[in-house]
């Protein structure tokens, strides 16, 4: 081979290796670090329906508008309806972009270990 062609198989080996290690480090770092449990999309980590308190004054069903049938005054009643709760709800939250609106009472986060322990 030319040392161009051995130089190129050369960049492309070291770039690929380089990759996978970084991304092992990262990976191992963040299982370590506990950060993997905060994963919403992981199945494991969302409660199961028995799991799931309701609290006092919470909406429980959730509304999903017809999208296939026909627009008549009830219907677009009901919909209002619905929607006006959902508005009076986000409206009873006191100062939604201030600090407590992330403190772990809001978010539902009572301080207890990941499912692993850790």
């Amino acid at each position: 081979m030319k040392s161009g062609t051995r130089n190129l198989v050369l960049l492309g080996v070291a770039s690929v290796t380089i990759a996978v290690v970084v991304t092992g480090v990262s990976l191992f770092v963040y299982h370590k670090s506990g950060d993997i449990y905060l994963d919403r999309s992981r199945p494991g980590y969302l409660p199961d329906e028995e799991e799931i308190e309701q609290d006092e004054g919470a909406v429980i069903e959730e509304y999903n508008f017809d999208k296939t049938g026909a627009i008549t005054k009830e219907v677009l009643d009901e919909y209002l309806e619905h929607l006006d709760a959902e508005t009076k709800a986000l409206d009873a939250y006191t100062d939604p972009f201030g600090a407590e609106a992330l403190s772990d009472a809001r978010l539902g986060i009572d301080g207890t270990k990941a499912p692993d322990g850790n």
